[in-house]
């Protein structure tokens, strides 16, 4: 009998230790499921989707954004445009308050991928609204625009003379630095091997140069018009020493130019020797400059052959290339 009463009370003993187990176990899976909900919570994924983005869109904020940028969406109500922006290829994140700020003011929304081209170039300003100092240092790739500008008494250096057999006007008149004149030669020859012989109708011209131009067709057409054709002082790509202004012994009138078979070869080809056509059509919302067929920029071969193959202008370039 005490034997039997000794295993019953062993049995007890043993199903209030395996309850005790079973509590503590219990307790330890909720406590660590409590904790980890805690600071689940605790994380921007929880903040962003709580805002109500899905998990997708969180992911993607959570990506391309910084933890600044995520805590400061954390603290504003979810925008449905802002993914989207993020998605796009030339985003940049230090223009962010700037692309909400245009697609408020101008209702973009349906159209992103200008909202961050137009921001990105400083379009979102009116032209020449603010003056930046273009960094020369960058050579090739330094940036002039209706932003960015040159000193007064900028000159560049190693200019050479493009020989009448190349331009229009006197001996010496038209020059190009000496690395971009070499690349000049190189895409005259290959547009030559094609029957076409291009002529140069104006390259470099000076601070001085620039103003008189300007000066006139301001007095004659008034500063809206001149603002669509000509640079104002220190604006003008020209002064670089990196431009050349082309047509071609066919069409050598620069309005007929854009219709000829040699502007089509440079479209196609120029890339390949460094050169990119500045001003082209259907982007002067980014460049402010009506279309200039005549108008090509030595930037380089890598960076022309990027602009070639994703369709994009210098200034879009710069923005995102050299700047971001």
């Amino acid at each position: 009998m005490k034997k039997k009463k000794k295993k019953i009370r062993l049995k007890k003993q043993a199903y209030y230790l395996l309850a005790v187990i079973v509590f503590l176990v219990v307790g330890v899976i909720l406590g660590i499921n409590f904790y980890n909900d805690f600071k689940y919570k605790q994380t921007n994924e929880y903040k962003l989707t709580s805002k109500g983005y899905s998990l997708e869109d969180t992911n993607v904020l959570l990506d391309k954004l910084s933890e600044n940028s995520i805590s400061s969406l954390i603290n504003q109500d979810k925008n449905d445009t802002l993914v989207g922006l993020v998605k796009e290829k030339y985003f940049l994140e230090k223009n962010l308050d700037r692309y909400l700020a245009y697609i408020e003011e101008e209702e973009e929304e349906d159209n992103l991928t200008d909202v961050v081209a137009i921001v990105n170039v400083n379009a979102d300003h009116k032209w020449y609204e603010e003056e930046l100092e273009t960094d020369t240092s960058l050579n090739e790739q330094m940036i002039v625009n209706k932003f960015y500008a040159l000193s007064e008494d900028y000159t560049p250096e190693n200019l050479v003379s493009i020989p009448l057999d190349y331009s229009y006007g006197t001996e010496g008149e038209n020059q190009l630095i000496e690395y971009a004149y070499d690349k000049f030669l190189d895409l005259w020859q290959a547009a030559h091997d094609e029957g076409f012989y291009l002529m140069v109708t104006s390259s470099y011209r000076d601070y001085a140069s620039q103003k008189e131009i300007y000066d006139y067709r301001k007095a004659t057409q008034g500063e809206r018009k001149a603002d669509e054709t000509a640079a104002r002082p220190g604006h003008s790509e020209h002064q670089t020493g990196l431009v050349v202004d082309m047509t071609s012994t066919t069409e050598p009138s620069a309005t007929d130019f854009s219709e000829s078979e040699a502007y089509k070869w440079l479209k196609e080809h120029a890339h390949e020797f460094g050169f990119i056509e500045r001003y082209p059509e259907g982007k002067t919302y980014l460049t402010g400059y009506s279309p200039e067929s005549w108008h090509w920029r030595y930037v380089g071969i890598e960076a022309a052959t990027v602009m070639h193959e994703e369709n994009i202008t210098y200034d879009e370039y710069y923005a995102f290339y050299l700047t971001k």
